[in-house]
């Protein structure tokens, strides 16, 4: 598809209509706190692969309520001290999958660990991860799970799972927590965000496509899944709009870059449909930090750059970290 949102430099101005909760740094403060109530028992075992080059464990931590949340941890092969670490989040569907998919980072001298989507899993990848309060993993819709309250919504559960797992990557001795930065492509994007609101003391994020922002503004301009979803609720539950963008307005995207305080690099591209990029912009926009960059791909859709974002966040990273 041609291009369908605003022009690149009405983009750079775009800001989001969303309504920032009044209680919103109350709400995901107590959040946090129920959740820390709870140890964070996080265990690394090994496991064995035939890869050479790299050293795999298999990770269990306690997420939101204390549910056990699967990971990977990479890291390169014989290391015996703090490594830079990036923590990623998965796209919408999709799970940990299997421990030799995870490369990169590790091959180019990080520690990579990478966080189980509660619920999730089962359209691409794999996990392992149930989420006790919805279900076991299932094919999407995730979107409206518990959507009509903020408390109840699927999303409070991922994002405070997403805070957890930093802190589980940062308690292994192999992890420099100084040194941890976030990064994930559209959901994970999404998560990445939110992440880098609720965790000050990161090194730096990288969202890229990122999904999960600017809720009034995508949910009227893409008929494409999974911001559809919300559409679809919402033209079976009539009248329930404004209670519903008021839950999402806790999960926005828009609202954590507001609170944003470390470097980001960001990706949009400008023919993506599931991710539209006056989204992408709202949250990249409202980064607080002043070391931001975006990296924009003109006739991409989804897939943005691929691996040229993967060089470009592998050329920018070690700055940071």
């Amino acid at each position: 598809m041609a291009l369908f949102d605003l022009p690149l430099d009405e983009l750079r101005d775009y800001r989001s209509s969303s309504t920032e909760p009044e209680d919103f740094d109350a709400f995901w403060a107590k959040t946090l706190q129920e959740a820390r109530e709870y140890d964070l028992a996080a265990r690394f075992e090994p496991f064995a692969t035939p890869l050479k080059t790299v050293d795999t464990y298999d990770v269990t931590f306690a997420g939101f309520g204390g549910h056990p949340v699967k990971g990977w941890l990479t890291v390169p092969a014989g290391a015996d001290a703090p490594l830079p670490t990036v923590v990623e989040y998965i796209g919408y569907g999709g799970g940990r999958g299997l421990a030799h998919t995870h490369l990169l980072w590790a091959s180019a001298g990080f520690a990579h660990f990478v966080m189980d989507t509660r619920g999730q899993a089962s359209a691409w990848g794999g996990g392992e991860t149930p989420d006790p309060v919805g279900s076991a993993p299932a094919f999407p819709g995730f979107m409206t799970r518990g959507v009509e309250d903020p408390e109840t919504y699927y999303y409070r559960r991922l994002f405070t799972d997403a805070v957890r797992a930093v802190e589980a990557a940062r308690s292994h001795p192999l992890v420099d927590a100084a040194r941890t930065a976030a990064l994930g492509g559209s959901q994970g994007g999404g998560i990445t965000i939110a992440v880098g609101g609720l965790v000050p003391d990161l090194a730096a994020i990288a969202p890229d496509v990122p999904f999960l922002c600017d809720f009034p503004r995508a949910t009227v301009l893409t008929d494409r899944a999974p911001y559809r979803e919300i559409g679809n609720y919402l033209k079976t539950h009539r009248g329930r709009t404004d209670q519903v963008l008021r839950t999402l307005s806790y999960f926005d995207g828009v609202h954590f870059a507001a609170r944003g305080r470390v470097p980001a690099l960001f990706s949009a591209a400008l023919e993506d449909q599931t991710c539209p990029p006056s989204t992408v912009f709202a949250a990249y926009n409202a980064w607080a930090h002043e070391g931001k960059k975006i990296e924009v791909y003109d006739f991409n859709d989804h897939e943005g750059g691929g691996p040229y974002q993967q060089a470009a966040q592998l050329h920018w990273l070690p700055a940071h970290v």
